[in-house]
Order: structure tokens, then C-alpha cells, then sequence
């Protein structure tokens, strides 16, 4: 499907908007039940995760989001230049003492840049301070345009539907008293 997506999958020229380490699929089919007119193709290395995804998409009748059982390592040989217009990280593995692994590392951000438009964006939600924090060093680094950074996601008023959806361990992790970060920045 590299490169025809839209054309051959979809079958249509929505734009497409990618959630990497989707687990069970919650925040890819909200995304597409919020968002119609675009397409939404969620990604995870557990395919048990996915089958709830891919069960809900059926039952539902959603025509606008799939989801693919692969590593975020692989984007560049799925999709083509400049096919991607959106990328959700969702609480991605934090990978402590293995920074090269986690998903916005440079070598990540090098790849996402391959496949975005070129105003594509980048959405990070995390509930690990230090997993924001590194992201925040690294696109300092890098100079990518950062359009929101919010350390304390519910205790401000983003304008942004979409980072208000909450997935079940987000809802969990907010009765704990954990804060959610979140950033969205501009490759």
C-alpha cells in the first residue's frame, strides 16, 4: 500500500493520521468517529491489543480507520513521502535507559519526517514527565516548531477536541492523581 493509501485502501484523498503504539485502538477509532473526512490507521507489535481495535472498526461499520500489526521502525517501508499528514504517539513505552528506543528520539523523528506532508504534525500524550521532558530537550535540539506544550494537560483549556480523548488507563491514571503532558510540535 506505499504510497496509495488513500487511493486503493480508503478510496478516497482524506488525509491520513497515524497512531503509533496503539494498543487496543481506543484513541485511533475515537479520532475517526470525531473526524469523518479523514483517514485513521493505527499501529501496534501486539496483534492480541489489536484484535479489540479491529473488532470495534467491524462492529461499528467505521470506513475510515484500519490498523496494521508492525513496529513503528518499519513506517518508511508502509508509507510514501509526504502520505502521512498527522502521527499520535499515545503513552508510548517511556523506555527508561534506552532514550535510542523511545518514539521521539531523532532517529524516530527522522522517519516521521520522511513519510509527513510538510507541515505534518506530531502529537505526543504521555503520563511520564521525563518521557516529555526528553521530548521537549530533543525538539529543542532539532528546532522543531512547537505549537502547544502542556505539562498539566487537564489543568488548561487546550481548544483541541482531539487531545481530550481519554483512553481506559488514561481515565485510571487520572483517578490516581497521575498528570497527563502533551505536546504538539511541527516537523
Amino acid at each position: 500500500m506505499k504510497g496509495v493509501w488513500g487511493k486503493e485502501f480508503f478510496r478516497n484523498d482524506h488525509p491520513i493520521t497515524l497512531e503509533l503504539g496503539c494498543g487496543k485502538g481506543e484513541y485511533t477509532i475515537e479520532l475517526a468517529r470525531q473526524y469523518p473526512n479523514r483517514n485513521f490507521i493505527g499501529i501496534d507489535i501486539k496483534g492480541a491489543r489489536l484484535w479489540r481495535g479491529c473488532k470495534t472498526v467491524e462492529e461499528d461499520q467505521l470506513k475510515n480507520v484500519v490498523f496494521i500489526r508492525t513496529r513503528a521502525d518499519h513506517l518508511e517501508q508502509l508509507f510514501g513521502p509526504g502520505e502521512v499528514s498527522e502521527i499520535w504517539i499515545t503513552f508510548p513505552d517511556p523506555q527508561p535507559g534506552k532514550e535510542r528506543k523511545r518514539l521521539t528520539a531523532p532517529i524516530f523523528l527522522n522517519r516521521y519526517q520522511k513519510i509527513l506532508i510538510p507541515s505534518g504534525i506530531v502529537h505526543l500524550k504521555t503520563d511520564d514527565f521525563d518521557f516529555f521532558a526528553y521530548t521537549q530537550e530533543i525538539i529543542e535540539k532539532t528546532k522543531v516548531k512547537v505549537l502547544l506544550a502542556i505539562e498539566d494537560l487537564y489543568s488548561e483549556n487546550t481548544q483541541d477536541p482531539a487531545s481530550q480523548i481519554q483512553t481506559y488507563y488514561e481515565k485510571i491514571w487520572l483517578k490516581q492523581g497521575k498528570k497527563i503532558s502533551y505536546i504538539k510540535f511541527q516537523l
